[in-house]
């Protein structure tokens, strides 16, 4: 009886350290979007690329900004292994003035949460502020 105790305990041991390996990971061609100066009310839009590099479907839960000037859209279907995703940001071109914000990225990658940046600056039309 202990025997068959004992071996069970190992096969759900080993069991449980194969499922530990597999493992969703994300990685961004570029943690941060330099906008560069640009124009009030030029296009706003920007991707952050990436990759899912591990071995299971990378769903990304929730993206959000740190401020509504700037709205992030995450993707809604999973990201297989190997493939490549995009979160878009819009940033409201209308505030003129530096732009520095952080888009924080939760996922069920190895390292759950991201912190990818924008920055740049939105000059006034006729180049004054």
């Amino acid at each position: 009886m202990k025997k068959i105790v004992l071996v069970l305990f190992i096969g759900m041991l080993g069991i449980s350290l194969t499922a530990q390996d597999t493992a969703a990971k994300i990685e961004f061609k570029s943690e941060t979007v330099d906008y560069g100066e640009i124009t009030k009310g030029s296009d706003g839009v920007r991707v952050f690329e990436f990759k899912n590099t591990g071995n299971a479907p990378l769903i990304v839960s929730k993206v959000s900004s740190s401020c509504g000037c700037t709205i992030p859209k995450k993707p809604e279907d999973p990201i297989l292994p190997g493939k490549t995703g995009e979160i878009k940001v819009k940033y409201d071109t209308n505030r003129v003035g530096p732009i520095r914000k952080a888009i924080t990225v939760i996922s069920n990658a190895d390292t759950p949460t991201k912190v990818l940046k924008i920055k740049g600056e939105v000059k006034a039309s006729g180049g004054t502020k």
